[in-house]
């Protein structure tokens, strides 16, 4: 006789810890600072032993305060709340045009680079009339040695229970110890098209949705801050998520999906 089958478990986060996972900042520090309020006082209201506060990456570029919400971010301090970074594409590119790849700043100026240069302070018109070596040197200068320290701390994944976040998200089918970090950072259809179980759910940004992009396998949260003014959050506690935005102004748990 054949046992009733059971329904799979609702994905969970880890006992005593909550995550609040933020998506593609993008240089909008108004948006960040009314996320993080909403954060703060939620956990004031409900305070919990251990929350992380991850960000998923591309925290520069494209809005107007690239410099300004590193700065934020890299002093960063609250009680009880200990930050996370992931390394999002944009600040790869920045980090080898640092590291030497001048022919990558052409795209990164038509990308957001323009953007976030003039957050730093500096002429992009200039640096991109400029010879190579010129080009380089105006752009190491702009960006302070603190900022790139700290851009280089970032990591690739962090895993929170039955979660897996990251950037962009993971090539179907392979394991995740031998992901690419390009596939991490980089990836779109092959991994946006796939509905296998990964064995977690992937929490990603990268790929702009108008609201959020709940699917069996994934949560996508890039809704598009620069351009929409809505910063999204997930958080995480337990087998409960809920999300936070800036176009809200409390988020509401509800048990996760199973």
């Amino acid at each position: 006789m054949f046992g009733r089958s059971r329904a799979p478990a609702a994905p969970s986060g880890p006992p005593r810890r909550r995550a609040y996972v933020v998506g593609d900042v993008h240089g909008r520090l108004d948006l960040l600072d009314q996320l993080l309020n909403q954060i703060h006082a939620e956990l004031a209201e409900r305070p919990i032993d251990e929350a992380l506060l991850i960000f998923l990456g591309d925290l520069i570029d494209r809005g107007p305060s690239s410099a300004q919400v590193v700065e934020r971010l890299r002093t960063y301090r609250h009680p009880g709340v200990r930050p996370i970074f992931l390394l999002g594409n944009h600040e790869e590119v920045v980090l080898r045009i640092l590291g030497g790849e001048a022919a990558l700043i052409a795209g990164w100026l038509r990308f957001g680079g323009r953007q976030c240069l003039e957050s730093y302070g500096a002429d992009p018109k200039t640096i991109k009339a400029s010879d190579v070596a010129a080009s380089l040197a105006a752009i190491r200068a702009a960006i302070p040695a603190e900022h790139v320290a700290f851009l280089e701390t970032f990591a690739d994944t962090c895993r929170f229970g039955d979660y897996l976040l990251v950037h962009a998200g993971i090539r179907p089918g392979v394991p995740l110890e031998q992901q690419r970090q390009s596939d991490l950072r980089w990836i779109r259809e092959p991994f946006l098209l796939d509905e296998a179980d990964h064995g977690f759910l992937v929490v990603h940004g990268h790929t702009i949705s108008p609201s959020v992009d709940e699917q069996t396998n994934r949560i996508g949260i890039d809704t598009g801050a620069y351009r929409s003014g809505v910063l999204t959050a997930l958080a995480i506690e337990l087998d409960q998520r809920w999300y936070l935005d800036t176009a809200a102004a409390v988020g509401t748990p509800v048990p996760a999906a199973h």
